[in-house]
């Protein structure tokens, strides 16, 4: 696995913005039975590891005589500069299998898309189960077997490495090729999505009128 080098942090609040001018990224370290442990790594190294290594592939952080096998669990982006402000790393057991999604990374050429046909990319991250030195970095979906319209690729089809089980329907389609919408079918289409959205979001809306007024009950008993 790659490794990647953890240093233990003092500065938390406010201050963490001299660390990151300096640098370097707070980061959190934590596990199933592991004591939680703050730490801060060099910015370029972590940017290099999470290039290759992704969220789903093993990483070592070394500190002085410790080594630490984690997976990059969650990361916060700068919605303006989109730097990375903070990471989470989980640490896993290397003896013990476990949930992550691997991403798929669609190649080739369809001659049906050449054709007019659309691409219809159903998944873009598949749920697997394996031993942490074992999850792939991805899996590569060949689109150039969809020659006609109304071809698909399933999870089936996918060539899946020993030792890692996959947690989706096999039958559960990947990728198709649909014809392409008329005008019509794609206003109708959209119509059909944005009623949709509003839905939800009234729905939202009345969840969020009733937690405040819930809340201002609780303020008036207090008072």
């Amino acid at each position: 696995s790659m490794e990647l080098k953890g240093e233990t942090r003092e500065v938390f609040g406010k201050s963490l913005k001299a660390l990151r001018r300096k640098g370097f990224i707070p980061a959190e370290l934590y596990g199933h039975g592991v004591e939680n442990l703050h730490l801060s790594v060099a910015k370029k190294e972590f940017n290099r590891v999470f290039r290759e290594a992704g969220e789903n592939m093993l990483v070592t952080i070394t500190m002085e005589k410790d080594k630490r096998p984690v997976l990059i669990n969650d990361v916060s982006f700068d919605p303006v500069t989109d730097e990375v402000t903070s990471v989470d790393f989980y640490q896993v057991k290397l003896d013990e299998k476990t949930r992550v999604k691997v991403p798929l990374e669609f190649t080739g050429e369809s001659a049906a898309v050449k054709a007019g046909g659309v691409l219809v990319k159903a998944m873009h991250e598949l749920e697997i189960e394996a031993l942490p030195a074992e999850i792939p970095h991805g899996f590569t979906v060949d689109v150039s077997v969809l020659a006609e319209t109304g071809q698909s690729i399933y999870v089936e089809s996918l060539a899946i490495p020993k030792g890692v089980k996959v947690l989706v329907d096999p039958k559960t389609v990947v990728a198709t090729v649909t014809a392409k919408m008329t005008e019509e079918e794609e206003q109708k289409l959209s119509a059909e999505v944005s009623v949709d959205t509003i839905k939800v979001e009234s729905e939202e809306k009345k969840a969020e009128r009733e937690t405040q007024s819930a809340s201002a009950d609780t303020e008036t008993e207090k008072a």
